[in-house]
């Protein structure tokens, strides 16, 4: 399906929706755990367990959601999917024991990334090689998501005084989803294309590439954003301060995947993501060198990952043949590392100081510019000449 036909602008668009579906309820169970702590009576330590039952519930949807898409009609199976995500929203406040809210986000990680898959796997069948900005425009909506659940969380504290209205305003919202997305016709896996003869269909090497800087770079993301604030009061900045740096990255990875919409219709994926490498790279040294404020870093080092998730998905379809269970496959990598790669940065700023925290970063960078040149070391070397 071209990605100038008008169909394909109109599932398009439906499919921004789905991600700001994903984004509110994928971002409102960090805002929402100090009220599940209190609903379940659970201390802060207990409560975490939330997010290891969201991560496994990632893995297995994961896996599951590619097979269901490549076996039948992508609309339908988004839909159930949302469906799915509606009723964990809906019963996440009726949880009042631990263990059963913990089934609860289990259900609701496995719904809300076989959803984000579906919407990812099915832009790509309608665009094709065209595909990279509308992904930066699909991530950017998941990103908004993110951005608006906590202001959605204090609107309705204020109005009714209690949190769960927030989860159910946001299952409201993905419930209205259904219709627009049942409509139209799916798209589909698209035929074998004229210059496919120039990508070996079955090259090992080139995905086991693509998931090593999926999950790389989703351990990065997670790392920075969720260990920046510990390093900030290590540091000695005041508590309030530091956790502002967090809001500014992901603050500056909205804004700079909307910048990389118009940079990937000028230039090639490889240059962006040489781009937001190399900046990557300088801010890293700049918060070991004490160059810029960490405010200034975190909003750096937010623009830096911005585009690479999405332009690094769009190079994927260019480079291989993007089924259903290929793109399982690089969610179920994402998940692990961001399951992975965080876990080392608290025995590094334990056992070595603030100092580790930018070593790391660095180190990440350079781990992900490594397989960058190995993966277009392969392309050249594996591609026919025409």
């Amino acid at each position: 399906m071209p990605a100038t036909t008008p169909h394909a602008r109109r599932v398009t668009h439906r499919y921004f929706l789905v991600m700001l579906a994903v984004g509110m309820s994928g971002g409102l169970l960090g805002p929402a755990l100090p009220h599940l702590a209190a609903m379940t009576g659970s201390t802060m330590g207990q409560i975490s367990v939330l997010f290891t039952a969201r991560a496994l519930g990632n893995m297995l949807g994961s896996l599951l959601s590619g097979r269901l898409v490549d076996r039948f009609p992508g609309h339908r199976v988004v839909a159930a999917m949302l469906l799915l995500m509606a009723a964990g929203l809906v019963a996440v406040p009726f949880g009042q024991e631990l263990a059963v809210l913990t089934g609860v986000v289990f259900v609701l990680g496995l719904a809300e990334v076989s959803a984000n898959a579906g919407a990812n796997t099915l832009l790509l069948w309608a665009h094709g090689k065209d595909s990279p900005p509308w992904i930066s425009a699909l991530h950017f909506c998941f990103g908004l998501g993110n951005t608006l659940v906590p202001l959605v969380l204090v609107a309705m504290l204020a109005l009714t005084g209690h949190f769960a209205w927030a989860f159910w305003a946001v299952a409201l919202y993905t419930l209205l989803l259904l219709w627009p997305l049942a409509r139209p016709e799916s798209p589909r896996a698209p035929a074998a294309r004229a210059d496919d003869a120039l990508v070996p269909p079955a090259d090992a090497w080139r995905l086991a590439l693509f998931l090593f800087m999926f999950g790389l770079y989703v351990g990065m993301e997670i790392t920075f954003a969720g260990w920046v604030t510990a390093y900030a009061t290590l540091r000695g900045m005041p508590g309030e301060a530091a956790a502002m740096l967090a809001t500014l990255f992901w603050l500056a990875l909205s804004v700079g995947r909307l910048l990389a919409i118009p940079l990937l219709r000028r230039f090639s994926p490889w240059w962006v993501l040489r781009g937001c490498l190399a900046l990557g790279l300088a801010s890293a040294l700049a918060l070991q060198l004490d160059w810029l404020p960490l405010g200034a870093v975190s909003l750096l080092f937010g623009l830096a990952a911005s585009a690479i998730f999405p332009t690094l998905f769009g190079l994927s379809n260019q480079l291989m043949a993007m089924s259903g269970r290929t793109t399982g496959m690089i969610f179920l990598a994402a998940g692990s590392g961001a399951m992975a790669v965080p876990s080392l940065a608290g025995p590094l700023l334990e056992g070595l100081g603030t100092r580790s925290f930018p070593l790391l970063l660095m180190a990440l960078v350079g781990l992900l510019a490594m397989a960058l040149s190995a993966l277009q070391a392969r392309v050249a070397r594996t591609s026919p000449r025409p």
